[in-house]
């Protein structure tokens, strides 16, 4: 049997007032509540910090680590500067240097190597004229 109510309460209580010695059944839900909400508010959180990296995967190799660096510093110093900067880094997209920059350096090896001195080819020895066919009557 129930225990009576104390003589001050009043009959009808809401439903979230349990009795003495049962289970708080809306204590026990906001608590798994409360449990899930921070482990989905953590996910997005680190989801939301890995967006930067994740841009600028598809991009060159440098802009991609200096992106994680920046994504990392923001991550572990709580100071949004920089994972503003990453983001922005992410978006734009880096110029490409090294091609250009490799053909001037192949073409200046070659100038270099053909005018090395004591490194320069044998002139070949000139070719002999051309034999001219004997024009008209000979000996006489």
């Amino acid at each position: 049997m129930a225990e009576p109510l104390h003589p001050a309460a009043i009959t009808h209580l809401p439903p979230f007032i349990t009795a003495p010695g049962e289970t708080d059944v809306l204590f026990v839900v906001m608590a798994i509540f409360v449990v899930l909400a921070l482990i989905g508010m953590g996910i997005f959180y680190f989801k939301l910090h890995a967006l930067p990296e994740q841009m600028a995967h598809r991009g060159q190799k440098v802009q991609f680590q200096i992106v994680a660096v920046l994504a990392l510093l923001a991550l572990f110093t709580h100071n949004h500067a920089f994972w503003i900067a990453g983001l922005l880094l992410a978006l734009i997209p880096l110029p490409d240097f090294t091609t250009p920059l490799s053909s001037i350096t192949r073409a200046l090896e070659r100038i270099a190597e053909s005018k090395a001195p004591g490194t320069a080819p044998a002139p070949a020895p000139p070719s002999p004229p051309p034999a001219e066919p004997p024009v008209g009557p000979q000996g006489a």
